[in-house]
């Protein structure tokens, strides 16, 4: 059985050809045929092979998601389990001390700032944000008859759909 892409080069083929030579449509419809039997069985099997890799695609989305959540497990414990010695170490006044195989200190940590009211920090400490395209809307606009410049433009693309 042909390839896909060797299918595709004999129905052009054909076609050049019917234009070169003026097949008779008889000529034509008889390799049409033919190629159009082993064309539609080879789409067939694209269709195999792509719902195969949905379910591929879906499984591991699951599986994603498990190992998200597995992971969200392990790190609330690790902040559970840390917070739970740093309070016993406070409570005890054991605040620095070594193991064989550890050291354990409360230390501070970096200066951080909290914001009450974000609208009252001056100007000089806001950093600018760039601007952001509303896509969703220009295609609105543009169906609605909106023109813009020539730089912006709807355009309509075409995909493969299997049902």
């Amino acid at each position: 059985m042909a390839t896909l892409y060797e299918l595709t080069a004999e129905y052009k083929e054909l076609l050049d050809m019917a234009e070169e030579q003026n097949l008779t449509q008889a000529d034509i419809k008889d390799t049409l045929e033919g190629m159009d039997y082993e064309f539609e069985d080879k789409a067939d099997g694209y269709a195999k092979v792509l719902r195969s890799l949905d379910g591929k695609e879906a499984l591991i989305d699951s599986e994603i998601k498990r190992l998200t959540d597995m992971k969200r497990v392990v790190v609330n414990n690790k902040k559970t389990i840390k917070q739970n010695l740093e309070n016993a170490m406070i409570e005890t006044g054991k605040t620095k001390f070594k193991t064989a195989l550890f050291s354990f200190g409360i230390q501070k940590n970096p200066p951080n700032v909290r914001i009450k009211d974000e609208s009252l920090v001056p100007e000089e400490y806001r950093v600018k944000q760039p601007d952001k395209i509303d896509r969703k809307g220009l295609i609105k606009a543009l169906k609605e008859g909106a023109m813009f410049t020539e730089n912006i433009e709807l355009v309509q693309t075409k995909s493969l759909r299997i049902r």
